[in-house]
């Protein structure tokens, strides 16, 4: 076999491979040996059948076959042999099979960039502030107290003040039509600033239980109900009842209800939490600036392919975390093409930096070795609430401890090209 590597690009080759005649001769003897075991002929015992008439009634069929695998072992042959690292599908033409003649076909293919990254030391970094202030516990454990809160009716007055919350039932008209929603019973909303559609309606204020009170509405110009946004309806509200907000107090029984046995371990645990998200917020503002120093010291191209695997990545994470806010992805009209498009400007970094980072790791020998694989697991496991054992499950192949392995090496990285940096 015959093999010519030519470099159209940095990030693109064609090969130019030709297959020697008896190679491609014994394919098709193999392949029309198969089918005349397989099918049946008039006139013909199963498995006698004359290779001319079997080349008379499958003849493109079997070219194509043949076509197929030799193309494939011969080009996987080429670049195992030659070291040539495709990061695409390669996108092959040829002639077809001539009697007698060696096979040739191309195959431009995308292949990974050689970079060699420069001058990545003294990188410009801001130092990070990842303490936490007492004032950051105090205001989420409000937010707790507000998220635990309940409403309860109101005793002693049966007239709406503002910050109540009002049980109410509505009729509303278009040009003295009724439309989609413009009916509900039972309504909860509350007396104070902002949109009616937020349930928000300051106009109760004043208002007596029993009483209804008419006011007009203007929808939103970019209302997610097109035969209604932009247009003003007129309502009749019916206050049935109101009630107050009781935020709870703070002590041990509420803490207990938030997961911890007592008001001083809440704090401790709202602590560690607020820190382990600052520095991992610091981490990841961190390995963003060096990235784009990086890339602005070190510029290249990156193959295509790259890219869109980074966006396929970077778009199902996004709707793995959505799912796990509890949304159901189906629901929300996503536009994947606009999503991919604003995605790629970040993906195209992520591919570059990712390459530059390995670039640094073989310049300055960085490894990581089967302690830090071991030491990750057990941080793993830790976060997880999971023993070790099981989370060591999850990296028993060689695939998942390599891609732990490139991780853990990125990260050393990072930390390598942090204690070089140049801090303001």
């Amino acid at each position: 076999m015959k093999v010519q590597v030519e470099e159209l690009s940095p990030i693109e080759k064609k090969l130019s491979i030709e297959v020697d005649s008896q190679r491609v001769a014994d394919e098709l003897t193999r392949a029309y040996t198969s089918i005349g075991k397989q099918v049946k002929l008039p006139g013909f015992r199963q498995g006698k059948v004359p290779r001319r008439i079997l080349e008379q009634r499958f003849k493109e069929q079997v070219e194509d076959d043949v076509i197929q695998r030799v193309v494939q072992s011969a080009y996987v042959q080429a670049i195992t042999e030659h070291k040539v690292e495709p990061v695409s599908q390669p996108q092959v033409t040829n002639s077809g099979l001539k009697p007698g003649a060696s096979f040739s076909f191309e195959a431009r293919v995308e292949v990974k960039p050689k970079v060699e990254a420069k001058d990545y030391k003294e990188l410009p970094l801001k130092k990070q502030e990842t303490a936490v202030a007492d004032a950051q516990i105090h205001e989420q454990i409000e937010k707790m107290r507000e998220s635990n809160s309940t409403l309860e009716p109101v005793e002693g007055r049966d007239v709406a003040q503002a910050g109540d919350f009002a049980q109410v039932d509505y009729e509303a008209t278009i040009d003295g039509q009724p439309f989609v929603g413009s009916k509900a019973e039972g309504v909860t909303a509350e007396i104070a600033p902002g949109e009616l559609v937020d349930s928000n309606i300051a106009a109760l204020e004043g208002v007596k239980v029993g009483d209804t009170k008419e006011i007009d509405y203007a929808f939103p110009p970019d209302y997610r109900v097109e035969e209604i946004k932009g247009k003003t309806a007129h309502f009749k509200i019916h206050l049935k009842g109101i009630k107050a907000k009781k935020v709870p107090e703070l002590n041990d029984e509420l803490a207990k209800e938030l997961g911890a046995a007592s008001v001083d371990e809440l704090r401790t645990k709202i602590r560690t939490n607020l820190e382990t998200t600052a520095k991992s917020k610091a981490a990841q503002e961190d390995r963003d600036a060096l990235m784009k120093a990086l890339i602005e010291r070190n510029p290249f191209e990156v193959p295509k392919a790259m890219v869109e695997r980074a966006i396929d990545s970077m778009l199902e994470g996004a709707l793995r975390q959505m799912q796990r806010s509890g949304l159901d992805i189906r629901n929300l009209g996503l536009d994947f093409m606009r999503l991919r498009d604003e995605m790629r400007e970040r993906a195209v970094s992520e591919v570059k930096g990712t390459l530059l980072f390995e670039a640094i790791a073989l310049k300055e020998g960085i490894q990581a070795t089967d302690a830090d694989l071991e030491k990750k697991i057990e941080e793993l496991a830790t976060e997880a609430g999971q023993p070790v054992a099981n989370v060591r499950k999850y990296f028993q192949s060689q695939d998942d401890r390599l891609g732990l392995s490139l991780r853990l090496r990125e990260e050393k990285t990072i930390e390598f090209l942090k204690a070089q940096a140049k801090y303001s």
